[in-house]
């Protein structure tokens, strides 16, 4: 399935070195100012140019073909394309023969008999987030909430050991692909110059967030925006406000008391839940932390199987990679939140 959500849908279509990517959307309330510069800031964030970024070039200009008249959203499902120009298909033959260690290119063999286009990963490339992210941004007119994501460790090295203190309220600063990238400026050139790759971790926080959006159960908060954060490629691990560090804490450690929060209300002291309980919205902060792997395509030599030969080779992969995907993940996963949430606060 290309599709995501009840009443938010969002369907992704193309593969990366194809004609073209795109999304439609449905369930986009009408009426919402929508235009082309609308996207411009994050797909500018997610576009590669940092060091430790692709070397693809694309101009990534979204071309609305539905769902907007005179400036605002119709109603009707939202059609937009983005048209692939920088591709080098050629780059990924030998993957038919030789999969990639770390990719898709056996298991989507075998699940489409071979049919599947293998340039740039296809449909399974990260490329296929560039639309997420136009659906993000449709979805955040439509909550109005602050969504804002941000790396916080690159490489097994974190913010805070690099003198990067975290905000005392658990929110986190602004920050972009440049600044991120020179803040681990040496340990990506160190993997960079082994061919090597480097994975990260991004901490998401969603404020303002109402109470009572989720499901008890299989459309609990954590479980929608874990199946659609899980859909972004490379992702290893998604955790909720404790998260695993809940495990090795005792009930009086992990337990929330409250406390008052005006106007009869309360909220929970720490937010150790990451803002849900039950599978509930509970007021607080929605706040989770997303595990990337390393780029699996890398330039040092990897042992492995060659199909057509039927024996073990030496594979030094080619093309333009990442050395570090994840410092262009932030926007995804704030798109991919929004989506989550724009769908949730439909079904109230």
């Amino acid at each position: 399935m290309n599709t995501f959500g009840r009443i938010f849908r969002v369907s992704l279509f193309g593969e990366s070195h194809g004609r073209a990517i795109g999304v439609v959307i449905d369930g986009v309330r009408p009426g919402i100012p929508l235009s082309v510069n609308d996207f411009t800031e994050d797909i500018r964030r997610r576009a590669p140019g940092a060091a430790g970024t692709t070397a693809r070039r694309e101009d990534d200009i979204p071309e609305i073909l539905s769902g907007v008249y005179k400036g605002h959203t119709t109603g009707a499902p939202l059609t937009i394309l983005f048209v692939n120009n920088d591709t080098e298909p050629s780059d990924y033959q030998m993957f038919k023969d030789i999969p990639r260690p770390g990719h898709a290119d056996f298991a989507a063999s075998l699940k489409f008999l071979d049919f599947n286009d293998p340039a740039g990963s296809g449909h399974f490339s990260g490329r296929l987030t560039l639309p997420i992210v136009a659906a993000g941004v449709v979805a955040k007119k439509m909550l109005m909430l602050p969504i804002s994501a941000t790396i916080k460790e690159i490489g097994g090295i974190s913010r805070e050991q690099l003198g990067q203190e975290a905000l005392p309220d658990g929110g986190i600063e602004e920050t972009d692909q440049a600044s991120d990238a020179s803040l681990w400026k040496d340990v990506l050139a160190e993997a960079k110059s082994k061919g090597d790759s480097l994975g990260g971790v991004v901490e998401c926080v969603v404020k303002s967030v109402p109470a009572g959006l989720g499901e008890p159960f299989f459309d609990s908060v954590e479980s929608v925006i874990s199946h659609a954060i899980f859909s972004i490629p490379g992702v290893r691990g998604v955790e909720f406000g404790d998260g695993f560090r809940a495990a090795r804490m005792k009930g009086s450690e992990h337990n929330d008391p409250f406390e008052p929060a005006g106007k009869g209300w309360a909220k929970p002291v720490k937010n150790g839940a990451g803002g849900v309980n039950g599978g509930i919205s509970n007021g607080c902060d929605i706040v989770f932390r997303v595990a990337f792997k390393p780029t699996s395509s890398i330039a040092a030599s990897q042992k492995t199987y060659n199909f057509a030969e039927g024996k073990m080779t030496t594979l030094n992969v080619p093309g333009r990679h990442d050395v570090c995907f994840a410092l262009r993940t932030p926007p995804i996963v704030e798109a991919m939140t929004a989506i989550v949430l724009a769908d949730l606060s439909l079904l109230q």
